[in-house]
């Protein structure tokens, strides 16, 4: 055990890969998740730990000031007795740690590596690492029993054999050392490993693993980064409304018929306060009723001189307007245009651009008749049947 004052355990959490699987321009450890650095979401459990720790951050060249500010408000106030550097990291996962190796501090006798791409480790995890390094005098690591079969295969993906799963550990971080074996390891390695674990198994030490966590999952892909959005979605998150909206318009030969927004030639008109445009109507109503802000009527008014003879676009900026101050935006829009005329199909590609445009979300525009039934299967005129998805702005 150290005599000397200060910190007893050191973390180094290795951020200063490029992430280019991420298809991201910038380095991994500063992608955010939710709103937030995924870096910044590795440190918070970190600074959570039982005691205090020795703090070493690896970061790309030209992103030390940015992680430094970073770990700062992780660290937050009330937190001066925490010792943290932040440093440029080398070309390899082996150089990063190595060159924080060299920041130890003289009183730190366990060191922890981290990877910053697993930002949901628990501090749990952390903890019980510290403690079996202490009670076994040897490396420990987290880890999960492999569940999936797994296949040897060829270059050219032909089974070889079945490998027995029960010998197989999926291994996370952190991963926790003696820190007098850990130096030796990475001063006397002459090989590329892939872990600290490997460099200290191939250095003669002992390496233990002990029950890990699936939140300590990697975000390497993709994939990951979705999975680790859906993790942090609150429930605001998931405020999903859904509204109706119908409206309905006789034909009028002596009006141009406007409809889902596009003037259509040498088609009978509909009659209405407005160019009775019943598809724009129809989806002002599904939006407004998603929202709970009334219906086209309530809003807008039928005798307001301001919306005479107003196409439809008027209306639905309008109405996208009212639900983006009341705080939602559109997901997605479905339309259902009943009437003999026109043949929507002609023009529904043109149609749903156009609604699609005005809104900043997707229209699905779809047309049919009645056969012969009905008002609108007599030829008398037009209906529309909308449906709105909103959901909460976070």
């Amino acid at each position: 055990m150290s005599t000397t004052f200060g910190p007893r355990v050191a973390v180094i959490v290795v951020g200063a890969g490029s992430g280019t699987r991420l298809g991201r321009s910038e380095p991994k450890a500063f992608v955010p998740v939710a709103g937030r650095p995924i870096l910044s979401r590795a440190l918070e459990p970190v600074f959570a730990m039982a005691e205090s720790v020795q703090v070493i951050v690896t970061v790309p060249a030209g992103f030390v000031d940015a992680a430094e500010q970073l770990v700062a408000h992780m660290a937050g106030t009330g937190t001066s007795d925490v010792d943290i550097d932040v440093i440029v990291g080398g070309a390899t996962r082996q150089e990063s740690v190595a060159a924080a190796l060299a920041l130890l501090k003289p009183s730190v006798d366990v060191v922890l590596v981290h990877d910053a791409a697993r930002p949901f480790t628990p501090t749990a995890i952390f903890d019980s690492v510290v403690a079996q390094v202490r009670v076994s005098g040897a490396g420990a690591l987290p880890g999960l029993a492999v569940t999936d079969t797994i296949k040897r295969t060829d270059p050219g993906g032909q089974i070889l054999e079945t490998v027995d799963r029960s010998e197989l550990t999926a291994v996370q971080t952190p991963q926790g050392f003696p820190r007098a074996q850990l130096v030796a390891a990475h001063e006397g390695a002459s090989d590329e490993f892939t872990d600290d674990a490997a460099a200290v198994a191939a250095a003669g030490h002992p390496v233990t693993v002990i029950a890990g966590d699936p939140l300590s999952f990697k975000i390497t892909t993709e994939w990951d980064l979705r999975r680790a959005e859906q993790l942090m979605m609150t429930p605001a998150d998931f405020d999903i409304r859904v509204g109706s909206g119908t409206d309905v318009h006789a034909y009028d030969a002596t009006k141009p018929l406007w409809l889902a927004g596009l003037h259509w030639p040498d088609e009978v008109g509909l009659r209405g306060h407005s160019d009775g445009d019943v598809v724009s109507h129809a989806i002002c109503d599904a939006l407004l009723s998603a929202a709970n802000l009334g219906d086209l009527g309530s809003v807008f008014g039928t005798s307001d001189p301001t919306f005479a003879a107003a196409h439809g676009d008027v209306f639905l900026r309008e109405a996208l307007r009212l639900v983006r101050e009341a705080g939602f935006e559109v997901g997605n829009v479905t339309v259902q245009i009943v009437g003999n005329h026109p043949i929507v199909s002609r023009r529904r590609a043109e149609a749903e651009s156009f609604l699609s445009g005005i809104l900043g979300a997707t229209v699905s525009v779809a047309g049919t008749t009645t056969d012969a039934l009905g008002f609108t299967g007599r030829g008398e005129g037009v209906a529309a049947i909308a449906t709105a998805l909103i959901r909460a702005r976070n």
